[in-house]
């Protein structure tokens, strides 16, 4: 499976922005997908992930970011509104098969992203 995230830039505290996750190779619909994010001089830390049915927000995003998969077009999706400097990051998606939805820990995603900056200005 090949990721490929589009979507960031920098937008003031406050806006909004939408992150695409777009995947090829082998069928997207059978995986689950985590949006995690990476703070300049942090660790990696998961933000959203959806099954089938089932999604999971860090409690930091919550009721802010909303994350949604479209398996026709083999996409995922995170909107990010209500953007504060706390969200400013490297966001990465990535999947994984099988297994707990609100699994935390990187190493449990097979496949990854290559990132797409997301800056959130005062």
């Amino acid at each position: 499976v090949q990721l490929v995230e589009s979507g960031g830039g920098l937008v003031q505290t406050g806006g909004s922005l939408r992150l695409s996750c777009a995947a090829s190779g082998r069928t997207f619909g059978s995986y689950i997908v985590g949006w995690f994010r990476q703070p300049p001089g942090k660790e990696r830390e998961l933000v959203a992930t959806r099954g089938r049915d089932t999604t999971f927000y860090t409690a930091s995003v919550k009721g802010r970011f909303t994350i949604s998969r479209d398996n026709t077009k083999n996409t995922a999706y995170l909107q990010m509104d209500s953007l504060n400097p706390e969200d400013t990051g490297i966001y990465y998606c990535a999947v994984k098969q099988g297994g707990v939805v609100n699994a935390i820990d990187p190493r449990l995603y097979s496949y990854w992203g290559q990132g797409t900056q997301v800056t959130v200005s005062l």
